[in-house]
């Protein structure tokens, strides 16, 4: 009879067993029990229609993780079967675990997007917009990269007039997070102590997704959404798409993009102020011509309303005045010489000394010549002729019929 060995010798044998017999494994299954340990490690159950077997990974291989472990979601692990002594169960260590049938980053990239857009970091109310002629351009990228070139070129011939400050970052690798994320916090603190027009552009060249997945990263995304200052995502080329873009307050297709879709062309704006000086000046000449002929007017009106002319025009109505008075004065003279002459020619017409045809007298009553012909029985009348002046009374009138 054999001699008998401990529990946990016997678990060791099996271990040994165990872990030699099945050192590298790859399971295909559905995740169940998942368990995210506040130690990092993540623990797990995978099963298919008829059995089911514990899963870890520890730390760190789940730090390499690329998406986050969803119960329900089929994977498949690469790894190798050990023993856990203390229970004397066998599970499942995890070294890498992929997605079943897509991608770890095309999983990881629609879980991360899918998380973001809950969290609003995509709505288009919040994003900033950007200054029409920025001061400052702070640029997020790597210092020995082509890209960091063409905006510097593109830049100086397109608007000069701006300055661009290159603020060096990792862009690729598993440190370039944190190196984005502290670069974007550095730009933003400058930018918001400067009270001038600013922007931020972060972006790199093209490359893999692997190269680009640093903009991929959920930290770099809580940078961009709480950046004060408006920020620009320029990663890659045209077809590359990545979670910054959908952040940044405006995503430009390359890096050379965000450069001439932030800034003005100083082409434009100097035919721009040739037109607004053109504008002023026949602006100005028109103000000038019509403040001219109001000041003629006004010139005019004032000449017309001067002292000088009303006392022209006093002077004119006195001159009337006295021609209307002269006139009148000639007239009436003309009007009395005519009555006297008519009187000086009744006096000699009616002058007693030529009053000598026969027959013919004057009549008179109180040295007044009458008419006869008004007379009445019993007035008295004086008849005169030019040598004597009869005294009579009417004693009796009779009509002479014709």
């Amino acid at each position: 009879m054999n001699s008998p060995i401990s529990v946990n010798e016997l678990n060791l044998q099996i271990n040994g067993l165990l872990e030699t017999t099945f050192s590298s494994v790859w399971v295909e299954g559905e995740i169940s029990n998942l368990t995210y340990h506040n130690s990092g490690h993540i623990y797990f159950s995978i099963k298919d229609a008829k059995s089911t077997i514990s899963c870890v990974m520890f730390r760190g291989n789940a730090q390499y993780l690329k998406f986050r472990l969803e119960v329900g979601s089929k994977i498949v692990i690469s790894g190798n079967i050990t023993v856990y002594s203390p229970r004397g169960t066998y599970q499942l260590l995890c070294s890498k675990i992929e997605p079943s049938g897509v991608g770890a980053l095309a999983l990881a990239y629609e879980q991360l997007k899918t998380k973001l857009q809950i969290k609003g970091y995509f709505n288009k109310a919040l994003k900033k917009e950007l200054p029409l002629y920025p001061k400052n351009i702070y640029v997020i990228t790597s210092n020995t990269g082509a890209a960091i070139q063409d905006m510097k070129k593109i830049l100086d011939n397109r608007y000069p007039l701006s300055k661009m400050i290159l603020i060096p970052s990792l862009v690729q690798g598993s440190d370039a997070k944190n190196s984005i994320v502290n670069s974007i916090q550095i730009a933003d603190r400058l930018a918001q102590n400067i009270d001038e027009s600013n922007i931020i552009i972060v972006g790199r060249g093209g490359g893999s997704i692997e190269d680009l997945w640093a903009f991929n990263e959920e930290i770099v995304a809580d940078a961009i959404y709480n950046t004060k200052t408006p920020i620009i995502s320029a990663v890659g080329h045209e077809s590359d798409f990545v979670i910054t873009d959908l952040v940044a307050d405006v995503r430009a297709s390359t890096p050379s993009n965000a450069i001439e879709i932030s800034t003005p062309n100083i082409n434009d704006l100097r035919q721009l102020n040739d037109s607004l000086i053109n504008e002023f000046n026949n602006t100005y000449k028109r103000i000038l011509s019509n403040k001219s002929i109001e000041v003629n007017n006004l010139k005019k009106s004032f000449s017309q309303h001067s002292l000088e002319n009303r006392f022209e025009f006093i002077q004119r109505n006195i001159n009337q005045v006295k021609q209307s008075l002269n006139q009148t004065f000639k007239s009436i003279i003309t009007i009395n010489e005519n009555k006297a002459n008519l009187l000086k020619n009744n006096f000699k017409i009616n002058e007693p000394s030529k009053k000598d045809k026969i027959g013919l007298v004057q009549v008179t009553k109180n040295n007044k010549i009458i008419d006869i012909n008004l007379q009445k029985i019993d007035n008295m009348v004086n008849l005169e002729t030019s040598k004597y002046k009869f005294e009579c009374r009417i004693i009796e009138k009779q009509k002479i019929l014709s």
